[in-house]
């Protein structure tokens, strides 16, 4: 039987209640910017490895937590678990980007997708989750994640990484219907694969949407947040997870926020283009926020990094329902020294 969690921040900050200080976690805490990431990485040989080892993703998930007071641990994977179960082909090369070897293009290779076994096509994910919790042995909550469907479908009609998502945005446009087909098959495969976390351990789940910040407005509702609401749905009305929050978290998306709220999720993630006061205004205490300093912040000086860890708690207020976080994943490059002084100062500040 697993421990009593010993600090519920997170969990109640995402139910909007009150907390003894903000929370903060990180998004891609577990990273290149520490160095005993970077050493476990040498030793698994390459990414993918670190992945589908549930052993030294549960290293990596735990490295951030033992060296910082965060308030939550996230599940060291990649968004790409799925595409890659489907059979495209992933590869994953240092300063080249994830490539898939058999990209989605046609109806054809859009039928020709399987349906995943979650318990058999990602065990490696589930097991790591086991693990997880119970090497953290209640200190503090897991999330899980998964990418979003329109996110996914980017990378498996382009290939890889792109700019202008012309193949996946030319579908759109010219087939609606194979796109509907195959964020469907998609979405079916994120609500599992979530799911499959949840009961496996993580406490929290989250999706990235860091894609839907591309589309216009009209095919951002239609074909991103139409299959995200879909997903809170589904994981709403089952027994299983109906307790388990939810995050929404859409790169470029302040357009968007009171639809997104809409969808019944409990956290909704803010980049830093977002004003989190005007954020809180335009949603209320619908839902949780979370977010939302610029990366390139710890960069600079300490003293710059507390200043704007203090701005941004100031403008979010009193209410509660703030997670603080950074507006997308820390760069490599980022001294760890700077992230303990984030995570002191929120929780400092945010005490007094």
């Amino acid at each position: 039987m697993l421990p009593a969690l010993k600090n519920d921040r997170l969990l109640r900050a995402l139910k909007r209640q009150p907390v003894d200080c903000t929370p903060v976690w990180i998004m891609r805490q577990a990273g290149r910017y520490l160095p005993e990431y970077r050493a476990a990485r040498a030793r698994a040989g390459d990414f993918l490895t670190l992945c589908k080892t549930p052993e030294l993703a549960c290293e990596v998930t735990l490295q951030p937590i033992r060296r910082f007071p965060l308030d939550a641990a996230i599940l060291f994977s990649d968004i790409l678990t799925i595409p890659d179960a489907m059979g495209l082909g992933l590869s994953l090369n240092e300063g080249v980007g994830p490539k898939f070897a058999n990209p989605v293009r046609t109806p054809a290779d859009i039928a020709a997708l399987p349906e995943l076994d979650i318990d058999k096509d990602l065990s490696y994910v589930t097991d790591a989750v086991k693990l997880i919790r119970r090497e953290l042995n209640g200190e503090v909550p897991l999330i899980g994640f998964a990418g979003s469907p329109w996110t996914l479908m980017t990378y498996m009609v382009e290939g890889g990484s792109s700019k202008d998502f012309s193949r996946a945005k030319s579908i759109l446009y010219d087939d609606p219907a194979s796109a509907h087909t195959l964020l469907q098959k998609v979405t079916a495969a994120v609500t599992g694969y979530l799911k499959a976390q949840a009961d496996a351990g993580a406490q929290a789940l989250m999706v990235f949407d860091t894609w839907g910040g591309s589309l216009s407005s009209a095919a951002y509702q239609e074909f991103s947040l139409a299959y995200m609401q879909k997903i809170v749905a589904a994981l709403k009305a089952d027994f299983t997870t109906k307790d388990i929050p939810i995050t929404l978290f859409t790169k470029g998306g302040g357009n968007w926020l009171e639809t997104i709220a809409d969808t019944g999720c409990d956290g909704l993630g803010l980049d830093w283009t977002v004003s989190i006061s005007e954020a809180w205004q335009r949603v209320g205490d619908r839902v949780a926020l979370q977010g939302n300093m610029d990366p390139s912040v710890l960069y600079a000086s300490a003293d710059k990094v507390v200043a704007e860890v203090s701005r941004i708690m100031r403008e979010f207020g009193n209410s509660p329902g703030h997670i603080f976080n950074l507006g997308h994943g820390i760069h490599p490059g980022i001294d760890p020294e700077k992230v303990g002084v984030l995570v002191d100062t929120v929780h400092k500040e945010s005490s007094r």
